[in-house]
């Protein structure tokens, strides 16, 4: 089974991916959505997002942006991550296992300037 999540605000891919309300996590087998849940952003703190989706199973992360050292932790864990997506999340799913979602290569470049970032 493939566990993909997506950073999502009201049921949308979110801006930036530590600052979501929340993670929408979609089971899929056979290239087909089987199951799905929402689980509050249990918070953002350096690399704890990471550590926490891959905890949970997460195969692929879709975001809006997403910050180099979150990026640099999910490359460690093998976690593909797609950024610079926006729009309905359930469709940036479908179109993820149709092959036709493709990063932009998004990154935060100030994220030490948390408060600013992605706002």
């Amino acid at each position: 089974m493939l566990k993909i999540a997506i950073a999502s605000d009201n049921c949308n891919v979110a801006e930036h991916f530590g600052h979501c309300e929340s993670f929408m996590i979609f089971n899929v087998e056979n290239n087909k959505i089987i199951g799905s849940e929402t689980i509050v952003n249990p918070g953002h703190k350096p690399g704890f997002l990471p550590d926490f989706l891959h905890d949970i199973g997460v195969n692929v992360i879709i975001s809006g942006g997403m910050g180099g050292g979150a990026i640099n932790i999910f490359k460690e864990k093998n976690i593909e991550f797609i950024v610079g997506i926006s729009g309905d999340a359930k469709i940036a799913v479908e179109e993820y296992l149709y092959g036709s979602l493709k990063s932009t290569g998004l990154v935060c470049h100030e994220h030490k300037h948390h408060d600013e970032c992605g706002e």
